[in-house]
């Protein structure tokens, strides 16, 4: 009844959902990648400075997310309104980062506009996924067939935002500014095809964060999602270096990142179909311990070995996908029950998740930097570059098994 009185007001609109999940995505994952080599290479900032500067704004995160989270959940008509303010901060944060050059310290304008990029992905990461919450409800599929829509459109919107830069290295002499224009003009079209949802936001009564974290099940799963999260943070944050300095294949950057996120785009449908037939938790299991398998191997990688990276690539990338559909999915269906308001308990995911992000960055550039790695040089010792493969493929595996541990051990309602 729901899901037909959804569709007789002009359809489920996943597809808004789907470029919407992509333009939030493109300003997450990417910018770590992208954002702190970027600052090294053209202003000449440190990696231990810029490592330094993003765990401080994660730091920030801790209170600035549950806070964003209780605001949400206090908007009513004005939900929309601020949905656009924080899309067009999102849009000018994303254009002072790489298409402006730094009118003061550039490191002070890397926290500057950092700070406003990620404030803005917060806020409408919050309200976007706490709206999944009653969206689920109102459509065929639930909570599986959203997840399914939301993260493909996210991870395609990972696969052009990686691969964008690269590709028009060839076509501008400013790759980054052209690239935070087009960002700025999609992330103006996916707010206008939200517009509508955000006058149907669900329960009005606000959910305390201490009921939330009262409930084992919720906590488990954002322990969860905090171990699980820290193994691609660390391999985003020194996938640059590592293609370009371990493997000597400087250029070949962007096509690897867009085999791994193609592959987990492509995977995520399905892992959902799995999901609905063997079970969520089953599901994730199986596709994380065939991440630790295969990445594993990523330790035995030297100078040429391209090809062999790119398979990789796409079989890990592809057990990504299931990280990034299923655990939300897992996590909205527990929001469910015990706050369906939802703008509480995704403030806590959005914290959860840009933490481990921060946490990668603030360890490990610091570390890569001590044992005499530098970002672009030509001849970087050789215990700086065993180093950097440590960092990269065991140090993610090992986490991976931790995560594995916590999910064996987790109940969780199929």
């Amino acid at each position: 009844m729901m899901a037909d009185a959804a569709i007789s007001r002009g359809g489920d609109r996943l597809g808004a959902y789907a470029l919407f999940a992509a333009v939030l995505s493109g300003a997450g994952l990417p910018i770590y990648i992208y954002a702190p080599k970027f600052f090294a290479d053209n202003y000449g900032v440190s990696l231990a400075t810029l490592g330094a500067v993003l765990f401080g704004l994660r730091l920030f995160d801790v209170v600035q997310d549950p806070v964003l989270g209780w605001i949400s959940e206090r908007l009513k008509e004005g939900r929309g309104i601020a949905i656009a303010f924080f899309a067009a901060l999102l849009g000018a944060s994303m254009l002072g980062l790489f298409a402006i050059a730094p009118p003061i310290s550039a490191v002070w304008w890397f926290g500057l506009t950092i700070t406003g990029l990620f404030t803005a992905f917060s806020f409408l990461s919050i309200n976007f996924y706490a709206r999944g919450v009653a969206k689920a409800g109102e459509i065929r599929g639930g909570h599986t067939r959203l997840a399914a829509w939301r993260e493909t459109g996210a991870l395609l919107g990972v696969c052009l935002a990686a691969v964008a830069p690269t590709l028009l290295f060839g076509a501008t002499d400013a790759p980054f500014a052209a690239f935070a224009v087009g960002f700025a003009a999609v992330a103006l079209i996916a707010t206008v095809l939200m517009a509508p949802e955000w006058g149907e936001s669900g329960p009005a009564e606000p959910t305390p964060i201490r009921d939330i974290l009262g409930d084992a099940t919720a906590r488990r799963l954002l322990l969860l999602a905090l171990v699980n999260a820290t193994p691609v943070a660390v391999s985003s944050t020194l996938f640059l270096f590592f293609v370009e300095s371990r493997l000597d294949a400087p250029g070949w950057e962007g096509p690897l990142l867009v085999l791994f996120f193609l592959a987990a785009a492509l995977s995520a449908p399905i892992w959902a179909r799995l999901a609905m037939r063997f079970g969520s938790r089953n599901t994730l299991l199986a596709a994380m311990v065939l991440a630790v398998i295969v990445f594993g191997f990523v330790l035995t990688l030297g100078p040429g070995d391209v090809m062999l990276f790119a398979i990789i690539c796409v079989i890990s990338g592809a057990t990504i996908g299931a990280d990034l559909t299923l655990l939300p999915a897992l996590f909205a269906r527990r929001m469910a029950d015990v706050a369906p308001n939802g703008g509480q308990g995704f403030g806590l995911w959005a914290m959860v998740s840009k933490f481990t992000l921060a946490f990668a960055a603030a360890v490990l550039l610091p570390v890569l930097e001590g044992a005499g790695f530098t970002s672009g040089a030509p001849d970087n010792p050789e215990s700086a570059l065993t180093t950097l493969s440590i960092l990269y493929a065991l140090v993610p595996c090992t986490l991976k098994l931790v995560a594995i541990g916590l999910l064996v051990t987790t109940k969780l309602e199929e």
